[in-house]
C-alpha cells in the first residue's frame, strides 16, 4: 500500500462547496512548512497555469458514491457512473482542477479558480503543460455541457 499525505491547504476562497460560480474565486494554497519550503516551488512562477490535486475533505464517507447516478439529482439527465462525472463523493473523495496561477510566493501560491473550500487538504501540485493536453479532438455528452454552463460564470457580472 501507499500513504499520501497533504502537502499543504487551501487557505481563502469560498468556505462551503456549492455548485458554480467558481470562475474569478481566488485562493493561496499554503504548503506545509514541516517538508516543503520555498525551493519546493521554485520556477512553477514561470507557468500560467497549474493543476491542483485535493481532497474532499467534508465528503462523509457514508455518501460515497460507487455506481451510477444522476449528475446533481437532475431527473433530465442520465443515470452514469461515478467515473463518468466529477462528482465529490468519489470513492477516494479527490478532486483535480487546472486553475490560473497569479502569483508564487514563499511557501505558497494564488490562484483563481480553484474549486475547492478553506481549509481543503492539498495532495500534489503539477505546471499544466499543453503537451500534457489531449492530443485529439475532445468530446462529451451534453448533459455534460449543461451541467457545466454556469460553473465557471463570473457571478460577480451577472
Amino acid at each position: 500500500m501507499f500513504d499520501i499525505t497533504p502537502i499543504g491547504w487551501v487557505r481563502g476562497g469560498r468556505i462551503e462547496a456549492v455548485d458554480d460560480d467558481w470562475a474569478t474565486l481566488e485562493a493561496t494554497i499554503e504548503l506545509d512548512a514541516t517538508h516543503f519550503g520555498a525551493e519546493s516551488l521554485a520556477g512553477l512562477e514561470d507557468f500560467s497555469h497549474v493543476d491542483v490535486i485535493y481532497v474532499f475533505h467534508e465528503v462523509d464517507a457514508a455518501a460515497i458514491e460507487t455506481g451510477a447516478r444522476r449528475p446533481r439529482g437532475n431527473l433530465d439527465w442520465p443515470e452514469v457512473g461515478i467515473f463518468a462525472q466529477r462528482a465529490r463523493m468519489r470513492p477516494n473523495r479527490l478532486g483535480v482542477t487546472t486553475c490560473e496561477l497569479l502569483g508564487v510566493e514563499a511557501d505558497r501560491i494564488q490562484v483563481r479558480g480553484l474549486d475547492a473550500i478553506d481549509g481543503t487538504p492539498v495532495i500534489d501540485l503539477k505546471p499544466y503543460m499543453t503537451g500534457f493536453a489531449p492530443r485529439s479532438v475532445v468530446h462529451q455528452p451534453e448533459w455534460a455541457i449543461e451541467l457545466m454552463a454556469n460553473y465557471w460564470v463570473d457571478d460577480s457580472v451577472q
